[in-house]
């Protein structure tokens, strides 16, 4: 039987890409830091280690005959290790890269073209995804204690994709080789401002939510506080000003893989809408 290695497997793309393959009847292995709380199905094969352990990746990557590959950091520091023990006992990996990799010049492009470039040599399919709809999620304790969400660049224009989508995508690419040497740019179908995002999650929950612009200094210094890189920092906060004046492209990518259009931010939200509402304790 086939047997996939999933990383990232308890991430908010990665326990679909799980579910996905097992849904495909083939054999997954999950490498995860914490065993007992990864909530993964019985099915999974579970393999101890983390991801930045190239050991570790070594050891889950043996006698597997594919990987989906997430790196969750804002670094490429280490990647190089890694990418070359997982790629020493399987060759065929699917990537999960950024929209925002430019072809011309992926070291340019920060961590993710880095690893795309360390991937070169592998049997590669690259994943470019832009923003998560799942994301939004940042939002929820402001819906829940209030009426007002702050953040910058309300007027930026994103073409959010489901986590879902991206997953689907994924698995089609692990278990099909006519994927290898792809790149894939994945979209949701619409551009929303994020303020038209907010809105759609109110009336999600029948509840009216209005907006408020943080500034840029405000935001960067909490996102410095929280341990993001400064200068990741600094080109996050440019890259959302950028997209009032230049939203995000709507690709076909996702449609033209699946065969039926990408879902929509009101269908994510109308899925996730009880995270946003006021939790309540029930009667005892």
């Amino acid at each position: 039987m086939t047997t996939i290695l999933v990383t990232g497997a308890t991430g908010r793309v990665g326990r679909h890409v799980v579910q996905g393959l097992l849904d495909a009847g083939v054999s997954v292995r999950a490498l995860v830091r914490s065993p007992l709380f990864a909530g993964l199905p019985v099915d999974v094969e579970v393999v101890h280690g983390d991801i930045y352990d190239p050991a570790a990746v070594e050891r889950a990557a043996s006698g597997v005959d594919a990987a989906f590959l997430l790196w969750p950091s804002y670094s490429a520091e280490g990647a190089g290790d890694v990418v070359a023990a997982l790629t020493k006992q399987v060759s065929r990996v699917v990537y999960l890269s950024s929209l925002n990799v430019a072809d011309e010049d992926p070291a340019a492009s920060g961590v993710w073209g880095e690893i795309e470039l360390l991937l070169s040599d592998a049997d590669w399919t690259f994943l470019r995804p832009g923003g998560f709809m799942v994301n939004t999620q940042e939002w929820a304790d402001e819906f829940r204690t209030g009426d007002v969400v702050r953040m910058p660049s309300p007027g930026a224009g994103r073409s959010l994709i489901h986590e879902r989508d991206i997953a689907a995508v994924a698995v089609l690419a692990l278990l099909n080789d006519k994927h290898i040497g792809q790149t894939y740019r994945l979209t949701g179908p619409e551009v929303l401002t994020q303020a038209e995002q907010v809105a759609v999650l109110g009336e999600a929950i029948g509840k009216s939510v209005r907006v408020q612009e943080q500034s840029a200094e405000e935001v960067r210094r909490a996102m410095v506080e929280q341990g993001v890189d400064p200068n990741f920092a600094d080109g996050a906060l440019a890259y959302w000003a950028s997209l009032i004046d230049t939203p995000e492209p709507v690709t076909s990518d996702v449609e033209s893989l699946l065969g039926r259009p990408a879902l929509t931010f009101r269908e994510w939200a109308e899925e996730h809408a009880d995270e946003f509402r006021v939790r309540t304790r029930g009667l005892r």
